[in-house]
């Protein structure tokens, strides 16, 4: 099975291009910005991903897509309208490329969105599940649910099966963004006032994200299904600050600090965003991924933080 991967030199892309050329089943096509670019497979330079990049040469006798280049999310964005720029690699590039993967014959399209078009909070004890409504709140989370729109309808138009994947926030070796930046706080080795938060939140190791992706290149279940990824097993911050020092052998030291007044001092400093990512709930109901692949994720939330930190 002839499989074209997007992204492949990114942080999901490394992992998954790996996996795919371990099974012999598959014949790989990375796709990447520059032909220097490190890659598994067959490699195919892409300058950018817009509504005018040209697939055809990519898509030449492709099975299967999987789309995983975007614009990420960008925590400190300068631009003027981040809504626009978000909108032509996630929206104009993913429907640009999608309609050239159906003229092209490409059975199956398998989109890695976000669980940001669900919403950005969900209340304790109250996970998104895929039925929810859609309600992003930011421009990525936006971009990402227009994507999800267009891929829908075109799969009504022409047959191609669409497969929407939304992760919450992935970690594993070499991750970067928030993850990052908590694990740096570790290494410092300050006290941190986050000792008493009962939270949950729900995370995806990056092979479990992998492994679910795998398990929906061909099962004939994943056909135009949407599907949330996870662990299956939620932490409060306190909890996943104390699994990563395990996990890094590293002594931690935390405050038991109210989160009101941590709410209360964040908002004073202009940092309400902030803490209401450590403060918050986020989970995810991955039973209908469970139930209709047959899939559980292979890999502990403990082993998980244990492969962030290979030796």
């Amino acid at each position: 099975m002839r499989v074209l991967l997007t992204g492949a030199s990114g942080f999901l892309g490394r992992r998954l291009s790996l996996y795919l050329c371990e099974q012999k089943r598959f014949e790989l096509t990375s796709a990447v910005r520059f032909e220097a670019v490190k890659a598994h497979g067959r490699k195919v330079a892409v300058a950018g991903i817009d509504a005018a990049t040209d697939w055809f040469d990519a898509l030449a006798g492709q099975h299967v897509v999987i789309h995983a280049a975007a614009r990420a999310h960008v925590m400190k964005d300068k631009v003027a309208d981040p809504l626009v720029e978000y909108r032509k690699v996630n929206v104009d590039g993913t429907l640009n490329l999608a309609r050239q993967a159906a003229e092209a014959g490409v059975k199956r399209f398998i989109f890695i969105s976000s669980i940001k078009v669900n919403g950005e909070q969900t209340p304790l004890g109250k996970p998104f599940t895929a039925a929810d409504t859609p309600a992003p709140e930011d421009s990525y989370g936006i971009s990402k649910w227009e994507a999800e729109q267009g891929l829908q309808e075109l799969a009504a138009e022409s047959g191609m099966e669409v497969v929407i994947i939304r992760p919450p926030l992935v970690y594993g070796p070499e991750v970067k963004g928030n993850f990052a930046s908590m694990i740096r706080l570790l290494e410092y080795g300050l006290p941190l006032p986050l000792g008493a938060i009962h939270n949950r939140r729900s995370l995806v190791a990056l092979d479990n994200l992998v492994d679910l992706i795998m398990t929906c290149i061909d099962h004939p279940a994943a056909a135009n299904q949407v599907f949330l990824a996870g662990d299956g097993q939620d932490l409060s911050t306190t909890e996943l600050l104390r699994a990563v020092a395990k996990a890094r052998g590293k002594a931690l030291c935390l405050v038991p600090v109210p989160a009101v007044l941590l709410m209360l001092g964040a908002t004073v400093l202009g940092k309400r965003a902030v803490a209401q990512r450590l403060l918050g709930s986020l989970q995810v109901d991955i039973t209908k991924a469970c139930n209709v692949l047959g899939w559980q994720p292979p890999v502990s939330v403990e082993e998980g933080l244990r492969r962030c930190f290979p030796k």
